[in-house]
């Protein structure tokens, strides 16, 4: 008896499940297109084929309920106008919902979408890569579960490699407490995963975030040009209260590096601005005990790229985050002045196993266990 009762239990929260996403889907698909509740951000900057693919995608949606503007960081390959050509000889695919804006310099990823956002009138925006295509259902996924945890700020995505769709390119961002950030899952097998769970922050590649939310906070910290901004923003976010949902069935397939192929490029940004994130949040009883274990981190991978034979751009990255040190206290002052969240739901956020780090493993908030089931 215990048997079927449970086996009927399991039934009805099913059945449940799948009319409340019926209902949602209605519900959305009934509301007036003026009445637009969520727009997608995506910046080019040099990405080929990839953004006329991903733009594709956006009209295959099942949730139709969204705007779109494209801004473009000067590309010189022709990507941009490609894409705009695409859609407009792709019939009924060209409509009012894609908006191309030409920013005509390259002024980064993070002041890029900060400029949009600005324009953006809907509760809810959406930063896309150009190089990450979404699933049909992506959009629908992201915006159900906005709408059923009002309490959240931030939404992130399953990404799967392009080139590979047996293998993750992250399902998380994640933070190990002596200031190094990952992107949980990468390179791992897919597998089946939790449908909805806590993570630090989103990778910006494909998240979604309560508009006036990203804007009272200040959005992307526009120094960083690129590299690490989303989980600065999101470290941010957490000490003003805020949390970020993992949506396992939001899927996008990135190929990731399209924009910035120079692996230089990648590393001094992302050294020199992994070093401000760590300075500018990390609240006083943690970032002192944890600065002994951040400068030997730094140490270490300065030998580790002395080994590999690519010192430079972690040298200059850690030179360059020295010389813009006196502006990172000067923000730091104001951000940890005005922290709201308690240390211990800090403490919680962040993850004290480097094990997990080393293995760019996930991490799901709360838990000793990976997501991944």
């Amino acid at each position: 008896m215990f048997k079927n009762r449970l086996g009927f239990l399991k039934e009805y929260s099913s059945s449940k499940s799948l009319l409340r996403r019926l209902y949602s889907r209605y519900k959305y698909s009934m509301t007036d297109n003026n009445n637009t509740i969520i727009t997608i951000i995506i910046i080019n900057y040099n990405s080929g084929q990839y953004l006329a693919d991903c733009l594709v995608a956006l009209t295959h949606q099942t949730f139709k309920n969204f705007n779109v503007i494209i801004a473009d960081n000067n590309s010189d390959d022709g990507s941009f106008d490609v894409a705009k050509h695409f859609l407009k000889t792709g019939g009924d695919r060209c409509d009012s919902k894609f908006q191309f804006v030409n920013l005509e310099e390259n002024v980064g990823f993070a002041k890029g979408n900060n400029f949009l956002v600005s324009r953006v009138r809907t509760p809810l925006v959406a930063l896309l890569n150009p190089d990450a295509i979404p699933d049909p259902e992506w959009l629908e996924q992201l915006v159900e579960a906005a709408d059923n945890n009002l309490d959240t700020a931030m939404f992130g995505s399953t990404q799967i490699r392009l080139n590979d769709y047996a293998r993750y390119d992250g399902v998380g961002d994640n933070y190990l407490a002596i200031g190094v950030p990952w992107r949980g899952g990468y390179g791992h097998p897919t597998c089946n995963i939790q449908d909805i769970y806590e993570v630090f922050s989103p990778c910006a590649a494909s998240a979604v975030y309560r508009t006036e939310i990203f804007r009272s906070a200040g959005g992307f910290d526009e120094s960083y040009f690129c590299y690490v901004e989303d989980v600065d923003l999101g470290f941010r976010l957490r000490l003003s209260g805020h949390k970020c949902l993992q949506v396992a069935k939001a899927v996008v397939r990135h190929a990731g590096g399209a924009s910035s192929p120079d692996t230089r490029f990648a590393i001094f940004h992302g050294t020199r601005n992994m070093i401000w994130t760590f300075v500018k949040n990390m609240p006083g009883p943690f970032f002192y005990p944890l600065l002994p274990a951040h400068l030997c981190l730094l140490m270490i991978l300065t030998a580790r790229a002395i080994f590999r034979g690519d010192a430079m751009p972690t040298i200059s990255g850690i030179l360059a985050s020295v010389k813009g040190l006196p502006r990172c206290w000067s923000l730091r002052c104001n951000i940890q002045s005005s922290r709201t969240a308690a240390l211990r739901a800090i403490a919680r956020a962040i993850c004290w196993f480097p094990w997990y780090y080393l293995q760019r493993a996930p991490f799901s908030l709360g838990r000793k266990s990976s997501p991944l089931l």
